[in-house]
């Protein structure tokens, strides 16, 4: 299972959703990796590595597509162990910004999902995140992708870009992926008692997306899981926020369950 989380929007907690989602995933014993598409490389850090160490990761094997570089590189070359257990990790770099337009150029929009093909006997699961924009990256890793999840901070400005991105969604599983399924929108950074949090879910709710729940609760938590570079599973496995997690991946994934069954 391949699974993408993508907003156009920047800040609305696609790289806290993809690791701590991964984790859980990794703590119930599950072999993950998590592959990194965005250049600021923030889920690279979260999971303890640095975007700027010369390791090589996704944008070596992106190179690898337009060049002699790496090309007898194998896909263990382009995995790293994380310090967690069952955790792996497809690291990010600043140099992917430089490859775009040559990738673009040669047209090597399907590179990413016939690697990840690769791995589907190693990993149970692959989280994969991406940039703000739907860009080469991004439309590669949708391509590459079984499952959406769209992440949602409860401000009208992401409101109304959901509402156009869906659209767009729709043409890409027409024209490139008609196995990909939009599994809904995570609702991230929630303020129960806040009225306008909790009115622009509701208008979110009118439209034709999925809220799935439970919703995501704001915390200095999440910040604390941040700075210590450790997902929230083993950071504070009792936390209220780490439970949402839990309650939201075993929510995901009993669904999916559910439809395989039918």
């Amino acid at each position: 299972m391949k699974r993408v989380v993508f907003n156009r929007k920047g800040g609305v907690g696609k790289s806290t959703i993809t690791c701590n989602l991964a984790a859980i995933a990794a703590s119930q014993g599950k072999h993950v990796l998590v592959v990194d598409l965005d250049p600021q490389a923030n889920t690279t850090t979260y999971l303890g590595h640095d975007g700027k160490d010369n390791v090589v990761g996704i944008a070596e094997f992106m190179e690898s597509t337009i060049s002699r570089n790496y090309r007898d590189f194998t896909s263990d070359d382009y995995i790293r162990k994380t310090q967690f257990e069952n955790l792996s990790l497809i690291s990010a770099s600043y140099s992917l910004v430089d490859l775009e337009a040559k990738l673009e150029a040669k047209h090597k929009i399907y590179k990413l999902r016939d690697f990840l093909n690769t791995l589907d006997d190693e990993f149970d699961e692959i989280y994969i995140d991406t940039p703000p924009a739907l860009n080469f990256f991004t439309l590669s890793a949708l391509i590459s992708a079984d499952r959406c999840l769209l992440p949602y901070d409860c401000d009208v400005f992401a409101r109304d870009a959901m509402l156009d991105l869906m659209e767009e969604l729709d043409e890409i599983i027409e024209d490139h992926n008609p196995e990909l399924e939009i599994e809904g929108v995570v609702v991230n950074q929630f303020q129960a008692r806040a009225k306008l949090p909790q009115q622009a879910v509701d208008e979110l709710s009118q439209s034709k997306f999925k809220l799935l729940e439970p919703f995501i609760s704001s915390s200095v938590k999440v910040k604390e899981s941040h700075a210590a570079h450790t997902p929230l599973i083993y950071l504070d496995p009792k936390h209220k926020v780490t439970q949402e997690f839990v309650d939201l991946y075993n929510a995901i994934n009993r669904k999916r369950r559910n439809k395989t069954m039918r």
